[in-house]
């Protein structure tokens, strides 16, 4: 029962990744590979820092690492590695980007690239914690 409910939450979790990173309202109004590729890292950061918009740079910052941080809670689950982590949350955000490009749906960024993986590998290291809290709290409990 459990692995359905985990398998769902999974499916729900890429359904609205997919809808809001490259399936935007619009994205096949433009033609085939009419995206932008954006290769300078966090440049785009830092000209939000520049002008003082910390709040974008914040949702900006923080989604990526966020939206991305279930694909190393999933791996941890199934007993993966961190480096497995790290590979999923970058193939996953390579897929996305890689969408967004082909669709014209948003701008491809190598920044992006990296914040969604250490977003995968920051929910592999919170879901071990959370795992290990919860481990030595059962045996706590225990007589």
């Amino acid at each position: 029962m459990m692995n359905k409910f985990i398998r769902f939450l999974t499916l729900l979790w890429l359904a609205v990744l997919l809808r809001i990173t490259v399936f935007r309202n619009g994205c096949f109004s433009h033609g085939l590979f009419s995206g932008r590729i954006e290769g300078d890292a966090f440049a785009y950061y830092f000209k939000l820092a520049r002008v003082g918009a910390w709040r974008y740079f914040t949702y900006l910052f923080v989604g990526n690492l966020i939206w991305f941080a279930p694909a190393g809670v999933l791996v941890r689950l199934r007993g993966g590695r961190l480096w497995q982590a790290a590979l999923s949350g970058f193939l996953l955000s390579l897929t996305v980007e890689t969408g967004q490009f082909i669709l014209g749906s948003g701008v491809s960024e190598l920044d992006d690239l990296i914040l969604n993986t250490v977003g995968a590998c920051l929910g592999f290291c919170l879901c071990g914690l959370v795992l290990c809290l919860f481990r030595s709290g059962a045996s706590d409990a225990e007589p």
